[in-house]
């Protein structure tokens, strides 16, 4: 509860939820929004846009509004899908080799390496194109399985710390079971860690999404902010001048990933104690500033005072 009310009170966390948040509720309310359908012609091709089409039409004749709302549908869906299952296989597999140790932290730490040696987009594209034409939920099934390794290090690295600590050794002592210690004495503590890399996470699965689909790896007859790409480039909008039809889903995903970030900012500033003295330290100066401002006003009122 502590972390969250830091993270509420946090400028770059407050804006970052506004704009993600903004996002995924006009996806969510998409019918209520706009009356066109996504996969449905309602004007020419190509229209520019117009009180009718705000965004414009594609080369299909499909409202690119309508598109861009409900395309955030399975973007988002898949984005924080590929999240979830990259945090649980992460902590899953993190906690479990720092707070075991030997021959389990050896198997499952060479299984780490193995994985962050395999080059991750490489990978996704090979086996995108093995599928044909892969769902976006296939998409971000693949995504979460390949993706876990370097996350699943730093759980490592942070609970090999955590389980030296008094309350973890007393709990030990006290023979309680190692799944409550974890549970209950440790998972608390990685907090901040697992809040980083979920949000990490969600921000490389759309980003990664919307790269396979625009090589032409996903469904086509999905609408997502990557199937926009793909049949923006299939259309040759940009050489016949159909700004809009790029312009849409480019800019909904650059500000969905800078909303991402700023949270990512904020839950490491909350979780660093070196960026939290950094931010006192300024706070600190800024109120020495202002209380040598107002002893320097009195006493130039008392030297005024003097002379008259």
């Amino acid at each position: 509860m502590g972390f969250l009310k830091l993270l509420v009170r946090n400028n770059k966390a407050l804006m970052g939820l506004i704009i993600v948040g903004f996002f995924i509720l006009t996806s969510a309310l998409a019918p209520l929004i706009t009356q066109y359908d996504s996969k449905k012609r309602t004007g020419r091709p190509h229209m520019a846009p117009d009180a009718e089409h705000v965004l414009g039409t594609t080369r299909m004749g499909r409202d690119v509004f309508a598109q861009t709302l409900y395309g955030g549908r399975l973007s988002l869906a898949v984005g924080f899908g590929a999240g979830i299952i990259v945090v649980a296989m992460a902590v899953a597999v993190g906690i479990t080799a720092g707070y075991f140790g030997g021959l389990i932290d050896e198997i499952l730490s060479s299984l780490m390496n193995i994985m962050l040696v395999i080059p991750q987009l490489p990978l996704l594209m090979v086996l995108a194109a093995f599928i044909g034409q892969a769902s976006p939920m296939v998409i971000a099934l693949i995504i979460g399985l390949t993706s876990w390794a370097w996350g699943a290090r730093v759980v490592r690295s942070q609970t090999l710390a955590v389980r030296e600590k008094e309350f973890v050794v007393a709990a030990q002592v006290l023979g309680e079971p190692s799944w409550r210690i974890i549970v209950i004495e440790i998972l608390p503590n990685l907090i901040s860690i697992i809040g980083a890399s979920f949000i990490g996470s969600v921000i490389y699965a759309i980003m990664t999404q919307a790269t396979l689909e625009f090589l032409g790896l996903g469904d086509p007859t999905a609408v997502t902010w990557g199937t926009q790409l793909y049949n923006m480039q299939n259309t040759s909008a940009i050489n016949i001048g159909a700004w809009w039809e790029v312009f849409s889903p480019i800019v909904v995903i650059a500000c969905v990933g800078a909303g991402l970030a700023l949270l990512n900012f904020a839950v490491d500033e909350i979780a660093n104690p070196q960026l939290r003295s950094h931010v006192g330290l300024k706070r600190w100066k800024q109120i020495t500033a202002e209380k040598e401002a107002e002893a320097l006003q009195e006493q130039q009122g008392k030297v005024q005072g003097a002379a008259s």
